[in-house]
């Protein structure tokens, strides 16, 4: 077996180039699989810059949202087999799906929505375990009473695009979501958003609705940039729950004063700390194939791109990295 893979060159880290990982052989809780599809994400493109800033010692596959059939299993794998196909969003600590085989824990891997082709479930994995933590094991909307108001900063990107209809379909909260341009606002509206704003006035254009606050924030883009606002307008004992990190100091005044609550959302958090419930995002990704499967969800996919080649990896990374994607790209191997 040859495999192939584009990885940062340690030589160069601004640029990609192709080569040839040794295979290896699976770990008792491990897959491994062909990999059939990947999308590219903003984490994508964060690792990316850091080894241009820090530097490399070795080659790194970047890549963590996949589609493929499984080849062989670890020997304490269960719930999987040869032949299968599955989905799953990986671990930031091991080595990518930019590759042609990959080896990735079966306990966050779940098993490919049937309706779905390769391409369109790999734009899934990363931004619905991203939306499903962050809207249900942070904020806990599930809990919330009927009347209480969700913005989510950011709708019509990939996590926005699943995180509207997860609240739609597991709350009973108002979903307000952010976009600027028209294609953008008609995205979200078609997912179940109840209100679209634009983010360059959220107050302003709450105060038309007839909000003064909101009793959840997920921000999902430049939590420096809206940081003022959602602390203005979080409601007194509110949540805001944030995928961004910030690079400046966050005054804490306004939420101290509203006894409100910040939350961070890092998906990766079960798969690098082995934390005991790692196997929730496996439960989470087989909930999403069955919403996907029955219709009730979409994929996210908008832009495909053919083979895996440093040209269509750089390709992909440029169009994240411009900020206007609607939902997700994805390299069809």
């Amino acid at each position: 077996m040859t495999i192939r893979a584009i990885a940062i060159n340690p030589d160069k880290p601004d640029e990609f180039f192709e080569i040839q990982p040794e295979k290896q052989a699976p770990g008792e809780y491990d897959l491994l699989v062909e990999v059939k599809a990947a999308s590219v994400n903003p984490v994508d493109t964060k690792v990316h810059k850091g080894a241009q800033k820090n530097g490399l010692q070795q080659p790194r596959i970047l890549g963590w949202d996949a589609s493929g059939v499984v080849l062989d299993v670890g020997s304490k794998v269960s719930g999987f087999k040869v032949g299968d196909e599955v989905y799953y969003a990986g671990d930031i600590t091991r080595p990518g799906s930019n590759s042609t085989h990959q080896l990735i824990d079966a306990r966050i891997t779940g098993h490919k929505p049937s309706s779905l082709d390769w391409a369109e479930s790999a734009a899934i994995p990363l931004t619905a375990l991203t939306a499903w933590e962050g809207l249900f094991d942070r904020l806990h909307i599930d809990e919330a009473e009927e009347g209480k108001t969700l913005l989510i900063v950011g709708g019509a990107g990939g996590v926005g695009s699943l995180a509207i209809p997860f609240a739609r379909l597991h709350s009973k909260v108002k979903v307000i979501a952010t976009a600027s341009r028209p294609d953008s606002v008609q995205w979200c509206k078609d997912r179940g958003a109840d209100i679209v704003i634009n983010y360059k006035d959220m107050p302003a254009e709450l105060e038309k609705h007839g909000l003064k606050q909101v009793d959840y924030i997920f921000c999902l883009n430049d939590t420096d940039g809206h940081w003022e606002t959602m602390a203005k307008l979080v409601a007194p004992q509110g949540h805001i729950c944030t995928i961004v990190e910030n690079e400046k100091p966050l005054s804490m005044d306004q939420l101290k004063l509203k006894s409100a609550s910040l939350h961070f959302e890092f998906m990766y958090t079960r798969s690098m700390y082995g934390t005991p419930d790692i196997a929730r995002q496996g439960e989470i990704l087989e909930a999403t194939a069955k919403l996907l499967d029955t219709g009730k969800i979409s994929t996210s996919l908008s832009k495909t791109l053919q083979g895996l080649s440093v040209e269509t990896l750089t390709e992909a990374h440029q169009l994240v990295l411009e900020g206007h994607m609607r939902g997700k790209v994805v390299m069809v191997y």
